[in-house]
């Protein structure tokens, strides 16, 4: 089964307005992204986006790129469209990874597009194991529970996914922004409106359980922080310098 990975990425973030371009060691968070995608040699790697700058500077880090419409409710909306400029007749999955998550395992990576070829699931995602306590309160921190404990060889159900919990169920885990899906799967998730709990909760992935997809969970070796805000660009851009 061949894969595509596609990151979308766009420079208006409500949060960190600019956030794909700020600079860690020299290289855009979003040129980041994409060489890390690419490290992890499962497929292709494209960033979809709306913006001109974000394409010039992946083309000129010597990544590819390919403009988007502005107007899309979601990542997976924007990924779809590039799907369909690009010759997709020999990909059967689709990973998309989000842009602003410089510090995703490679080994994740690679483990989410096996387990989906291994069980050829419709939908599949990561989570980690949660070590503090203070995230289940954190609504940035999206928690999925799944029908059974994850361990490194299984690849269970979710059941729900939550930003906020008061008191920890069972199987409750850290849900990471990065998702596959079979080229068809995409194509139905797309053709679905948003759904009300979608937009209540302001968590794409339940228009698909509202819409009987089935989301599948591989667990994660580490959890990346995602960049939302100025401290969680200078936090990372902290590990990254340090690392390097």
């Amino acid at each position: 089964m061949k894969t595509l990975i596609i990151i979308p990425s766009r420079l208006s973030a409500t949060r960190l307005p600019g956030k794909p371009l700020l600079k860690i060691n020299g290289l855009s968070m979003i040129s980041h992204v994409f060489k890390k995608a690419e490290e992890a040699n499962i497929g292709g790697v494209v960033v979809a986006t709306q913006d001109q700058e974000i394409m010039d500077d992946v083309k000129k880090n010597g990544g590819q790129a390919i403009l988007t419409e502005k107007e899309h409710q979601t990542g997976t909306d924007r990924i779809y469209e590039a799907l369909q400029k690009l010759d997709h007749k020999n990909i059967d999955l689709i990973m998309n990874l989000q842009g602003d998550e410089p510090l995703m395992n490679i080994e994740d990576i690679i483990n989410l597009n096996d387990q989906m070829i291994k069980n050829q699931s419709q939908l599949g995602t990561l989570a980690s194991k949660i070590n503090d306590k203070v995230l289940y309160e954190n609504e940035n921190i999206v928690k999925v529970n799944t029908k059974e404990c994850l361990d490194d060889l299984n690849f269970p159900e979710a059941i729900s996914f939550k930003r906020k919990i008061s008191k920890q169920d069972k199987n409750t885990y850290h849900h990471l922004g990065i998702y596959c899906y079979k080229k068809e799967t995409l194509k139905d998730f797309v053709s679905y409106n948003q759904s009300s709990n979608e937009i209540k909760n302001r968590l794409e992935q339940l228009r698909a359980l509202d819409n009987n997809i089935r989301i599948n969970v591989a667990l994660a070796k580490s959890s990346p922080i995602g960049v939302d805000t100025e401290e969680d660009f200078l936090a990372i851009k902290k590990i990254m310098e340090y690392k390097s």
